[in-house]
């Protein structure tokens, strides 16, 4: 028996994945998940701040993570929202086609 093979073009800009067996990651659901995922996370890190002061978590490594970075500022604090956002992305375009690659080549 053949197999039937089922391409999508129209989904695959989506990011939706083209069949149940392809295993790449499509890289910009992934880019845009992953950003969001690391500004939800600076914000709550944030407000943990925010909230709980005197707790013995140091929120100064930020500042190694995220160059310009300083505690309780607005514009820090969208200097740090637009960093997150762009690391997500540059992990996505950097991971994403390699992995790609990668799994294309195994299968």
């Amino acid at each position: 028996m053949a197999k039937a093979s089922v391409h999508h073009t129209s989904n695959r800009a989506a990011g939706v994945a083209l069949a149940p067996g392809n295993r790449s990651i499509p890289v910009f659901a992934f880019g845009l998940g992953l950003s969001v995922f690391f500004m939800i996370t600076f914000t709550l890190c944030i407000l943990g701040y925010l909230w709980l002061p005197l707790e013995s978590i140091n929120h100064s490594a930020l500042s190694i993570f995220l160059p310009g970075f300083e505690l309780l500022s607005w514009h820090s604090y969208f200097l740090g929202l637009g960093e997150s956002f762009a690391y997500g992305w540059y992990i996505a375009l950097v991971f994403g086609p390699i992995y790609n690659f990668c799994a294309s080549r195994m299968s």
